[in-house]
Order: structure tokens, then C-alpha cells, then sequence
């Protein structure tokens, strides 16, 4: 049996392998120990899934076990976006989530994410105490469970809707009335959760919505429920091919991440829209703060931050520790190259359905297209290119991989390591201010190959020397 394992954003596993009811259910008790143990259990937990197949089944099993620990449970009604879970914990006071997602992992995965009080992912002091309890439970008859009608009776199943009061919380941090004045908005939910969430504040608005892969589909198309350049064509075709749309929005199958479709097909870098909505944040709304991205993400955010005069956080990958930082009140943005970001005042949790709409009102407010906007900004700043690789390793060079980096050459590509980051990953920051970026898959025999530089040359040339020296 396989040993649970909780990674940047909660246990996911494979449905009918690991995925399974018995350690589902062995999980949620880990959960409700580790509640109970912080004193509580009286508060209460928001139970959630997404749009997967048996999301719904599998958050009852969770909610027959919350409610047989004595755990008044709050069962969403329907499939649910990730940030308005993290409202709902933080509108209530409970004393966390749990919520049944796989985020934009392909179909066949499921996950548990557990979000604590704080209302941010979990920190990995508390997923370690929860992984320690439930690999000790595994193969026993550790838990209880209660019938939910006499859960119901008994006071301690609740199911809610929480959309309208998480829309109502939006309208005091977004500018809906200017984005109703753009002009025709295509979106797309990626069958996902943001159903419902996306479009409803733009026809309340009287704003020109199209509609795309905006039902239920557990299989979300054929592809991972991305909205990465790749998975993501059918809708970058209809908006480039209507003249009336004038800004493409999409979101993943739990409504964490963003993409971005510009007025002429083009699908612009999550990198490059959290530095824009930095900029537009402290010039336009007079936002003040500093700024937090992870070690993976462009330092055009640092660029914008220093024409600012504002602080720039650098964490590990995982959002955790971002949302930590949005939970003291000591940022103005947070953001990840992987498309999650959040602000000053929201939720500490990614939110794509927020990050749509805030790039609407950048585009809506500045009278241009976001290309237009991001080659102003280079104008300012300087120009960032970044890009992101893959690379399998052998079973030789997975084992002689951890060696390797004991001994990293002292330029790439003909340019001198000018300085070295290793708090996620080894980092490599040259003279000339390009950077590349080793990361280890700590499942996969993979390396993450992050890299950036002020061209497209210059970039492509720092990849090949980051590909020669990991494949050596």
C-alpha cells in the first residue's frame, strides 16, 4: 500500500489505484485527529469538490466521517472553485476546508487539499502532521462514520451555496461597470467550476459575454483542464477569429489559475500578467505593499517592483507560502509562473475567476490590449522572455543528478553565475541578469528547466546550456 504523500497543493493520486474510497476516508480522519487536536473541532469544516468524476461521492464519504468525529461539516451544494472554499472558511470562521480536487491534473487524478483556518493551502508543518497520521492509520478500521440523514438531524450537516457571497465580496475589489463597457468577453470555464461564477457578474453588469466549454464534463474535453497555450486552441481560434471579442478569459477545472487570450488570438505568458497587474495595481489603484512571486516566476515582477520602490518576496514554489504572506497583509500581488495569483484584501489561495477579472479591468480602464500594454511596460523596464522545459531523465541520471549540481560550471552560455538561490530548486542568476532554474520532480524522474533572459536568442541559448548540462 502505498504511503500517503501530501505535495505543493494537498494529496492527489491516481482514481481506482490510490485514490480510493478506504483512503479517503483514512485521510479525512487524519484531518479530523489533526483539528480536533488543535482544539477545533466546534468550528467546524467546508467540505468541496470539483468537477471530476465521483468529486460529489467522494466529499460525502469525507462528510460521513467529518460528522461520525463529531465535526459539524458544511457540504458545498454543487462543484465548487477553489478561492470561493477559501472564502467560505474565512466568511465562517471553520476551522478549515476540505476540498476534492485534482486542479488542472488530467482527468484520471483526484486529490484532497486541505486548507486550514488561515485560509490558505496548508503549510507544510501541518501536512506533515497529517501525513503522519494517516500513514500510521493506513490498513485499519480507524474511523467512524454517520449516516448523513442523521447527520443532518443531529445538527452537524449544513449543505450551503456559497457563490452569491463570494460574488458580492467580489464587486468591492473589481470594476465591473468598466468591464461591461469593453465590449464582447469569451469565456471559458474549461467545464470546470467557474461555471456560473465567470459570467454571472458581466450580465449582471449588462456586459457581451461568449460562452465556451461552459458545461459540466468530467473528462473536460480530452485534454488536462489547463488553460495553458496548448490545451487550450479551440478557444484561441474563436477569439481571434471574432472581431467583436475583445479579451479571451479561461480558468482551470478548479478555477485557481488563469489564462489569457488577447484581442488577436494571442495567449499572453502568466509570468507577464502578474507583472502588468503589479503595475496597473500601484499606478492605477494606489495600491500599496510589496510584492511576492516564487523563485520559477519572471523577474519582470522585480523590474516593476523597483520601478516602484516596493519590497519583492521571493518563496518556494507553492502557493502556501504566498498566501502566507497575503494572510499578513504584507503584499499587494502574489503570483506563480503556473498561473495562480491573489491580492491585498482577497483570499490567501489562488484565484483565477479574481485574476480574470482583474485583466478585464486593466484592458477596460487603459483603453488597450494587453500586448499593447506589456510592450509599454518593456518600454519602462526593460524586456523579460521567459520560458519552461521538461526534461526526462534516465534512471543514470536521475541518480547522478543530485552530484551534478555539487559541481555547477560557473557560466552558461558564455555568461558568468553571478549568484546562486537555493530555497526551491538551484537557481542560477548571471551577470548580465538572465537566471536558469534546476527543479527536481520529487514523483517523476523529471527536472523543471526554468529559464530567462532579455531575448529570444539570448533565451535559447541559456535553455540549450541549461538542457546540455542536466542531460551531460
Amino acid at each position: 500500500m502505498r504511503r500517503i504523500t501530501f505535495g505543493t497543493s494537498g494529496w492527489r493520486g491516481i482514481l481506482c489505484e490510490d485514490f480510493v474510497f478506504e483512503n479517503v476516508k483514512v485521510v479525512t480522519q487524519a484531518i479530523a485527529d489533526y483539528v480536533i487536536a488543535q482544539g477545533d473541532r466546534d468550528k467546524g469544516i467546508v467540505v468541496g469538490y470539483d468537477s471530476r468524476f465521483m468529486g460529489e461521492r467522494f466529499a460525502k464519504e469525507s462528510a460521513r466521517v467529518l460528522t461520525g468525529a463529531g465535526i459539524k461539516t458544511f457540504f458545498c451544494n454543487r462543484d465548487t472553485p477553489t478561492p470561493v472554499i477559501a472564502y467560505e472558511i474565512l466568511r465562517r470562521r471553520t476551522a478549515g476546508a476540505i476540498n476534492f480536487t485534482a486542479s488542472h491534473n488530467p482527468p484520471e487524478y483526484n486529490g484532497i487539499k486541505f486548507s486550514p483556518s488561515w485560509g490558505g493551502p496548508a503549510l507544510p508543518e501541518t501536512t506533515r502532521d497529517i501525513e503522519r497520521r494517516a500513514n500510521e492509520m493506513m490498513g485499519e478500521f480507524c474511523y467512524r462514520e454517520r449516516q448523513l440523514d442523521d447527520a443532518v438531524r443531529e445538527g452537524l450537516l449544513e449543505e450551503i451555496d456559497p457563490r452569491a457571497e463570494y460574488l458580492e465580496s467580489l464587486a468591492g475589489k473589481v470594476d465591473f461597470a468598466a468591464i461591461a463597457r469593453l465590449g464582447t468577453i469569451a469565456l471559458n470555464p474549461l467545464y470546470g467550476t467557474a461555471r456560473g461564477y465567470l459570467e454571472e457578474p458581466l450580465l449582471s453588469h449588462h456586459g457581451r459575454v461568449k460562452l465556451v466549454n461552459a458545461r459540466r464534463d468530467p473528462y473536460f474535453g480530452g485534454f488536462p483542464p489547463e488553460p495553458a497555450e496548448k490545451y487550450i486552441q479551440d478557444f484561441i481560434g474563436i477569439v481571434r477569429e471574432d472581431p467583436d471579442i475583445k479579451l479571451g478569459l479561461a480558468t482551470d477545472g478548479d478555477a485557481d489559475r488563469f489564462g489569457i487570450v488577447d484581442e488577436d488570438g494571442s495567449y499572453i505568458e502568466p509570468n507577464y500578467i502578474i507583472a502588468l497587474l503589479l503595475d496597473y495595481l500601484v499606478r492605477v489603484r494606489g495600491m500599496t505593499g510589496g510584492v511576492a512571486r516564487s523563485v520559477a516566476t519572471s523577474h519582470l515582477v522585480d523590474a516593476v517592483a523597483r520601478k516602484h520602490g516596493i519590497e519583492v518576496y521571493e518563496t518556494p514554489v507553492g502557493f502556501k507560502f504566498i498566501g502566507e504572506l497575503i494572510s499578513q497583509d504584507k503584499i499587494i500581488i502574489g503570483g506563480e509562473e503556473s498561473a495562480g495569483l491573489t491580492i491585498k484584501g482577497h483570499v490567501p489561495e489562488k484565484d483565477g475567476i479574481l485574476a480574470c477579472f482583474l485583466v478585464a479591468e486593466m484592458v477596460a480602464r487603459e483603453g488597450l490590449s494587453v500586448k499593447a500594454l506589456l510592450e509599454r511596460l518593456y518600454a519602462q523596464v526593460g524586456r523579460y522572455l521567459t520560458k519552461r522545459e521538461n526534461i526526462t531523465l534516465s534512471p543514470e541520471l536521475e541518480e547522478a543528478f543530485p552530484a551534478k549540481l555539487l559541481s555547477v560550471p560557473g557560466e552558461f552560455a558564455g555568461v558568468r553565475v553571478r549568484e546562486t538561490v537555493a530555497i526551491d530548486g538551484n537557481k542560477f542568476i548571471l551577470e548580465d541578469g538572465s537566471w536558469l532554474l534546476f527543479r527536481k520532480s520529487g514523483t517523476e524522474p523529471v527536472v523543471r528547466l526554468y529559464g530567462e533572459a532579455s531575448g529570444p536568442e539570448r533565451l535559447a541559448a541559456l535553455m540549450k546550456a541549461g538542457r546540455e548540462f542536466i542531460l551531460a
